[in-house]
């Protein structure tokens, strides 16, 4: 029953709302139908590009994802040191089976770019500039068992194409340029290419594409994996970003010296060559179905202590 106060407060009306005004008050909606509520990341939701599981000594190392940075949340609304924009579902579901190594996130992008993710525990982690340049990198010392929802940020909200990776192995959190790796004795996909970046798309002219260059390094091939020959260098002589079509995507060199071919692949896989080429003592891989994404390449010489001048061809039509 109310009582006569109670009444008299109602008779008022100054804050009193009734009918659809106080449902939409209720809900949180606008005039026009907006709700008025800040956006927010929401974990429950199915990752925008992917999902993957992996236990400590996961191969290929690191594992790579492409996709695209950004989106309408504030990460600065979510926990203390996040920052940049991300995307309310998140990009990208791991569900790891930890070991003894650490397990390290990093993006690279040609944007300004920001990790944000939720651990198994619930803990949010948030990195900035770590990695190389302005992206993020993130490093997980003694990391628990379960999900970790990955969010890939845009600091000035301008959302661009960009790659995760996760890896055991490398820890290129210096916060500036130089790569500081436990690839001891082997090539590190994360250095800058020798030679530079090559972007491409299915049907590209020239046709064939090609770089020159010197073959030949002092880490031996078979370091990386057993089917791969001759000796590179530890950074990349190309990288590669492919976007695939119907087309075979061939890689050869051409040299007077005997080269090899060792490439690591948009998912971790290593192609190697030695005498792939016609009738030569030079490499050439075709790969039948190529993937879009990163292709890191490396020109060795066969023999140790060489460097040879060589020519990398890029092609969808030839094969030497």
């Amino acid at each position: 029953m109310k009582t006569g106060f109670g009444l008299a407060m109602m008779a008022c009306g100054a804050l009193a709302l009734t009918g659809e005004a106080a449902l939409a008050e209720s809900a949180g909606v606008q005039k026009g139908g907006q709700k008025n509520q800040t956006p927010t990341v929401d974990i429950s939701q199915n990752a925008t590009f992917g999902s993957v599981s992996l236990s400590s000594g996961f191969t290929p190392d690191p594992y790579r994802v492409d996709m695209y940075s950004g989106g309408d949340v504030d990460a600065t609304t979510i926990a203390d040191g996040c920052v940049g924009m991300v995307a309310r579902a998140p990009d990208f579901q791991l569900t790891y089976n930890a070991g003894s190594l650490p397990l390290i996130f990093g993006v690279t992008s040609e944007n300004d770019t920001t990790l944000v993710i939720n651990g198994p525990n619930g803990r949010w982690y948030c990195d900035d500039d770590s990695g190389d340049g302005t992206n993020p990198l993130m490093s997980i010392p003694e990391p628990q068992s379960g999900v970790y929802d990955v969010f890939v940020g845009a600091y000035g909200g301008n959302g661009a194409a960009a790659q995760l990776y996760v890896t055991e192995l490398n820890s290129n959190a210096s916060g500036g340029g130089d790569s500081q790796s436990n690839y001891a004795g082997a090539v590190d996909p994360f250095e800058a290419a020798n030679y530079g970046t090559v972007t491409l798309s299915a049907g590209f002219t020239p046709d064939p594409t090609r770089i020159n260059m010197r073959a030949g390094g002092s880490i031996d091939a078979q370091n990386i994996a057993s089917h791969c020959r001759g000796f590179v260098t530890r950074a990349p002589d190309v990288e590669l970003s492919y976007s695939a079509g119907s087309l075979p995507l061939i890689l050869s060199v051409d040299s007077s010296s005997d080269t090899t071919l060792v490439v690591n692949g948009p998912d971790g896989r290593w192609y190697c060559d030695d005498d792939g080429g016609n009738g030569s003592l030079n490499p050439a891989l075709h790969i039948t179905n190529p993937m879009s994404g990163t292709y890191d390449i490396w020109v060795g010489t066969y023999s140790a202590g060489q460097s040879q001048p060589a020519r990398l061809d890029i092609s969808e039509l030839y094969s030497d």
